[in-house]
């Protein structure tokens, strides 16, 4: 086999195990076994292995997602909500550098790809496809920073989405929830296209502040045992903290 082959091989696992981790179907703190990821993953890559399961492994640990220890293995990414907060709060500021940028520089062909992403988005959620809808909803807001044209914001941005992305994803199970992101997107669209930045930045803190309030409570609620939701402090307790962004 091709390193090329490898590495299209790798990209495929890593895609996989990228929707696996986000979805819930491995949770924070496991460990993953590549044996037995292996064999999961025989439906999508045919005869994988072990070479580009550990590229693949590889790719997620700069991600941010799994955790590679010496001796130990690749264990998923735990993070306390604390840390999720944290994120947030960054992913939002980024958000709001961004947002007068993009509406003084982006174009109309800019302004067209968005909107055919929000139409396949519009779409997943008519045919409930949670994981299409989700992903397209991260790479609308990826293009919104992006037509910035700051490309360290941008880099800076994708890395933390990437990191955090299992956590924002838990939210959009409550369907009065994912409903109403629809309607948030909607109206981000269309002040997009009025190129106005000021209610862009106001808009975008809304939605993250609205997502971020229901995936809260759905982490918070997962087992005791989960890393993720095991710390305990005052920002934890706060779960009406007005300032949380999705």
């Amino acid at each position: 086999m091709t390193h090329t082959e490898h590495g299209n091989r790798s990209q495929v696992a890593a895609q996989r195990l990228r929707q696996m981790i986000v979805a819930g179907e491995l949770a924070p703190g496991q460990r993953i076994s590549e044996r037995e990821i292996g064999t999961q993953l025989v439906g999508h890559l045919d005869g994988l292995s072990r070479t580009p399961l550990r590229e693949a492994l590889k790719i997620l640990a700069a991600e941010g997602l799994v955790t590679i220890a010496p001796n130990r293995g690749a264990t998923v990414t735990a993070l306390s909500i604390d840390e999720v907060e944290e994120a947030l709060d960054l992913l939002v500021g980024l958000e709001g550098l961004a947002a007068e940028a993009t509406c003084a520089r982006i174009g109309d062909a800019e302004i067209a790809a968005i909107e055919a992403l929000h139409e396949a988005m519009h779409a997943a959620y008519r045919a409930e496809q949670l994981m299409d809808y989700f992903e397209i909803n991260q790479a609308i807001h990826q293009h919104i920073v992006d037509a910035a044209g700051n490309r360290v914001l941008s880099r800076i941005y994708a890395a933390e989405c990437a990191r955090i992305r299992r956590y924002r994803y838990a939210g959009n199970h409550r369907h009065e929830r994912w409903e109403r992101a629809i309607a948030e997107h909607d109206q981000i669209l269309a002040v997009l296209k009025e190129r106005n930045g000021t209610l862009l930045r106001e808009l975008l803190r809304a939605h993250h502040q609205n997502g971020w309030q229901v995936s809260r409570r759905v982490v918070a609620a997962t087992p005791a045992s989960d890393p993720a939701t095991s710390k305990s402090s005052s920002r934890r307790r706060a779960a009406t903290k007005t300032n949380a962004p999705e």
